[in-house]
């Protein structure tokens, strides 16, 4: 049976990063584990469940929302078990569901509002795997996992936009590239010149290969090496900061 999968594959780095980002801010526990196989599952089952919106294919997308569903349910219960209050980051996700609910039932997930919400449900993530072990959500985490996570995909999202959607939107470009400067400007500003760091990466690919002719593929593929650059730096910088 060929699996139904999401073709937003961008979407693999938001669920990634900031996760492990809250693990490492954190620490660790092996309930990490299966939490986190258990949010893969989960994300896989909220893509039939969002087309379910749609009004179509509703026994083919109800199937797949249960195949994924289930175990994830079932993986989601061992890091319930050491600490039950973290289902709390699970209802602040659901405000954010619902916004993407209302965008696919439009049938506008490309919209720039649907990224977004999304994007904040994906960090809030970063906040549960760090508040796994000890049961609180520090400064660092909100910080350095959570804020730079958000800033960064929203980045992404201006980027890919304005490489496909919007490549013929002189205005929207000129966003994007404001909007990459004004990151690193902030964050150096603030002293934190490692954070800074890990977006020059994205200030640079969105000035400098705007207007190449990049396939989709290339595009993720660079995609894929700006966000492991910026894990591997604010991993660095939340292991100072502790």
């Amino acid at each position: 049976m060929k699996l139904f999968l999401p073709k937003q594959h961008g979407a693999w780095a938001m669920l990634i990063i900031p996760f492990w980002l809250g693990v490492i801010n954190g620490g660790f526990l092996w309930q990490h584990i299966p939490f986190f196989i258990g949010w893969l599952l989960l994300y896989l089952a909220t893509y039939p469940m969002l087309l379910l919106f749609k009004k179509k294919k509703i026994s083919f997308y109800t199937k797949w929302t249960l195949i994924y569903m289930v175990p994830a349910l079932l993986l989601l219960a061992i890091p319930l078990v050491v600490r039950p209050s973290i289902v709390y980051f699970g209802l602040l996700m659901l405000p954010f569901f619902m916004i993407n609910a209302y965008y696919t039932s439009k049938n506008q997930d490309r919209a720039f509002m649907n990224d977004i919400s999304a994007i904040f449900a994906f960090s809030i993530a970063s906040l549960a795997s760090s508040y796994l072990l000890e049961g609180n959500v520090t400064v660092t985490a909100i910080i350095f996992a959570f804020i730079t996570s958000v800033l960064f995909f929203i980045g992404c999202t201006f980027y890919v936009k304005s490489m496909i959607r919007e490549k013929k939107n002189t205005k929207f470009k000129w966003i994007s590239w404001a909007y990459h400067f004004l990151l690193v400007l902030v964050w150096i500003m603030g002293g934190f010149w490692i954070v800074a760091l890990a977006y020059i990466p994205s200030l640079l690919r969105a000035i400098f290969f705007y207007g190449k002719k990049l396939s989709p593929k290339q595009i993720g593929i660079y995609e894929i090496l700006n966000s492991c650059l910026f894990f591997f730096i604010i991993a660095i910088q939340i292991i100072l900061q502790k």
